[in-house]
């Protein structure tokens, strides 16, 4: 069904490679889980025409974002009501997110937005798939797994 969820299994913190890049293009869910790792985690995602990656900030996570296909809009700063760095991206750019940094990335472009993003520590479920932003924001079981090293500070603020 959605995407590269049959194609590249999330096998938790053991050895695995996969073509990122086709993983990330053929992907058509907002969000698969493609590996997680006790302090990483790699998630594909694909943003609607319009969409957004949804307005946030991870207290205690760095985040690296690349898109493969698409164009997007980004926006960050140091609170949700001051994000002064605007730059557009477009296919093999990267976007660094420093922990603390309220950001979204918008799709300003005329298809979908194919986009992975580096995490750590992990944020997700292993495996998790999430078609929509909608059953994203709905889903109340995407806890990492009891596995993974996470911080015992601040939790992740939405917008």
């Amino acid at each position: 069904m959605g995407g590269t969820a049959q194609k590249t299994k999330d096998i938790g913190p053991r050895p695995q490679s996969f073509n990122i890049e086709r993983a990330t293009v053929e992907n058509v869910n907002y969000r698969s889980v493609a590996w997680s790792g006790r302090y990483l985690q790699v998630t594909l995602m694909s943003i609607p025409v319009g969409g957004d990656i949804g307005l946030e900030a991870h207290p205690e996570t760095d985040q690296f974002l690349r898109l493969e296909a698409g164009k997007g809009r980004v926006q960050m700063g140091p609170a949700k009501d001051e994000l002064a760095f605007v730059e557009e991206v477009s296919d093999g750019w990267c976007v660094l997110v420093p922990a603390g940094t309220w950001h979204n990335i918008t799709n300003v472009g005329a298809t979908p937005m194919q986009v992975y993003a580096v995490y750590a520590p992990a944020h997700h479920m292993p495996g998790k798939v999430q078609a929509t932003a909608a059953d994203a924001e709905a889903d109340k079981n995407d806890a990492p797994a009891t596995w993974s090293v996470q911080p015992i500070l601040a939790p992740d603020k939405h917008g």
